[in-house]
Formats: structure tokens, C-alpha cells, sequence
């Protein structure tokens, strides 16, 4: 906690410190929770990868100027070492990651509609030239954010996809070549809108109160890309990874969205994808879906479901 401590010393000199309580956020991030003797409470983040989570606190400080989706207060920024910082406003609420399995199905839909009319927010307030990888250039009013990694979007996702293929630990080869088959078969638009694609928009990254959804906290790895395509990830996150037919919830989902603006076409590919790039986190390893969470066989047994319910869904001429 050496580093904590350094930026405590920077950014809150005059004040005591009773606690640092660590916490496990994110494979990239250390995080804690820093109580002082006046009562008041701040988030600390740290990274070795300073460019990411500085991206990240620029999002979040724009997320929180351009929607209404609750977003804790970006206090300051730095570097300390070779680790870059973030110290952030701490929001009270539950995990939602813990709670949804045990909210009533009314709850559960309004919670849906929260995130699709959310998705539909961002996408409106963050129009963006190419796809792939996010950056953020400062101007005088803040941020502006682009894509400036690829310019065909049938480029940009079939390697998107495919890697997605190839991550795929050995458990999931009897999908393999099926998985490969349908992007080959597939034709896509050329060259859509391209909006920003939130890589990890699911309950899971969020905190509930008794009014609803307290906050959303977690914007890293932003992309952009197809509006399709974000839906039907978020979607996926929300309808699927927590709860049993899950058709009520997709409903409200989309109820959400298109009380923002109209709901984007998605292709069938992009389901298969949604699944896809959800089944396999950064470290290679399995995802846990549900609470509690699924492991091991279970995990993946869900996995290969999805995809075999996605992939059964598409048609070829």
C-alpha cells in the first residue's frame, strides 16, 4: 500500500487517515478505500498502465457531464512512481452483482430498462470516426474522443471476432470451426455509425440503493463500433448472464434504449460475438456468470449454451 500512502500524502496532507481498506476491482487495477477522522471516505486506483486509467477517468468524467447515468465524481488524477492514480468520490450503495439474482422480476426490468436507456445515452453523446481502440485528446471544453484504429468495420470485427475464436481455451473446440463457419457466411453493412461500444456495461460493475441503480463504476477499455454491436453485449450482460429466460428483461431492455432514440439493427452475428467476447476474460481465463457464481464445468457449460442458442440463430441464403 506504499503507493496509496504516497498519494495520500499528496492529494490530503491535512487530513487524518483511519483506514485503507483494499479492494479486488478489475485485473488492471488496485483499488482501495480510505476512510479519514473527519468522517469523509474516497476511492483510491492505481495502475501501471497510467494511459489506460487516465483514459478511463476522462470517460467517466464525460459519461458523467453528457448522460444521466450516475457516475462517481473523478476527485483528481496523477502519477506517484511509475503507477498512475485516481482518486474518486465513494459511493454508498450494493452491489448489484450480488442483488439482482435476488430482486423481484419488476426490479429486475426496471434495472434493464436503466441499462438500455443508458447504452442509448452514450451512443447519442458519443458519436465517434472508425473502430476499435478509444483515445481522447484534450481540447479547451474537456475531451474529445475517437477511434482512429481501423476504417472498415467488416475488417475491424471479423479480427474482433476472431479473436475472440481464438481465445477459446481447448474445452470449446467442438464449437471452433462452426464459430469460424458463420463469420465466413456472413455478410455485414458496410461501414456503420460508430459509436462508443462500453466494453463492460453490466450489473456487475454497479451499485444499487433503494431508488435503483447508485452507480456505474467501472469505463475502461472503451471502444468504438457498431451501434449493433454494444446492444447486443450489453444486452447479453443483462438479460442473460444473471437470470434464466431472460425475454422480460431483453423487452425492457430494448424499452429503454428506444425511450432515447431508435433501437440500432443487430445483426445475428453480433449475439454470437456478445457471447463470444464475453465467455474469456484478458488473463485467458474462463468467466464466472451468475451469483453465485458459476466455475468450472458450470462456467462453461453456460458458455457453450449461448453460443449454441446464437449460433442456431442464424440463416444463410
Amino acid at each position: 500500500m506504499t503507493d496509496v500512502a504516497a498519494v495520500l500524502t499528496r492529494e490530503f496532507s491535512h487530513r487524518g487517515v483511519t483506514s485503507v481498506t483494499p479492494v479486488q476491482q478489475g485485473n488492471h487495477k488496485h483499488t482501495a478505500i480510505v476512510a479519514f477522522s473527519d468522517g469523509g471516505t474516497v476511492v483510491v486506483q492505481l495502475s501501471t498502465d497510467t494511459a489506460s486509467l487516465h483514459l478511463e477517468t476522462a470517460l467517466a468524467r464525460a459519461v458523467a457531464s453528457r448522460t444521466s447515468i450516475p457516475v462517481p465524481s473523478v476527485l483528481s488524477t496523477g502519477t506517484v512512481a511509475d503507477c498512475g492514480y485516481a482518486v474518486v468520490e465513494h459511493i454508498r450503495g450494493r452491489e448489484l452483482h450480488e442483488e439482482f439474482v435476488e430482486l423481484e422480476l419488476g426490479a429486475q426490468r426496471d434495472i434493464a430498462a436503466s441499462f438500455g436507456r443508458g447504452l442509448a445515452e452514450l451512443h447519442d453523446a458519443f458519436a465517434l470516426d472508425g473502430y476499435g481502440a478509444v483515445t481522447a485528446d484534450p481540447n479547451g471544453s474537456g475531451f474529445e474522443f475517437q477511434s482512429g484504429e481501423a476504417t472498415d468495420w467488416n475488417q475491424w470485427f471479423s479480427a474482433y471476432y476472431s479473436d475472440g475464436v481464438d481465445a477459446l481455451p481447448p474445452v470449446f473446440d467442438p464449437l471452433r470451426d462452426e464459430l469460424t463457419a458463420a463469420l465466413d457466411r456472413t455478410e455485414l453493412s458496410a461501414n456503420p455509425p460508430s459509436c462508443l461500444y462500453p466494453w463492460d456495461l453490466r450489473p456487475g460493475n454497479a451499485l444499487v440503493d433503494d431508488e435503483g441503480i447508485a452507480a456505474v463504476l467501472d469505463w475502461g477499455g472503451p471502444l468504438a463500433a457498431a451501434p449493433g454491436l454494444a446492444v447486443a453485449k450489453t444486452e447479453h450482460l443483462v438479460a442473460d448472464w444473471y437470470v434464466s429466460g431472460g425475454t422480460s428483461l431483453r423487452r425492457s431492455f430494448r424499452d429503454g434504449y428506444e425511450s432515447v432514440r431508435p433501437y440500432p439493427s443487430v445483426e445475428p452475428l453480433y449475439r454470437v460475438a456478445a457471447v463470444l467476447r464475453s465467455a474469456v476474460d484478458s488473463n485467458g481465463e474462463v468467466t464466472r456468470p451468475g451469483y453465485p457464481e458459476r466455475t468450472g464445468s458450470r462456467a462453461v457449460s453456460f458458455h457453450q449454451q449461448r453460443l449454441e442458442t446464437t449460433l442456431a440463430n442464424l440463416s444463410f441464403n
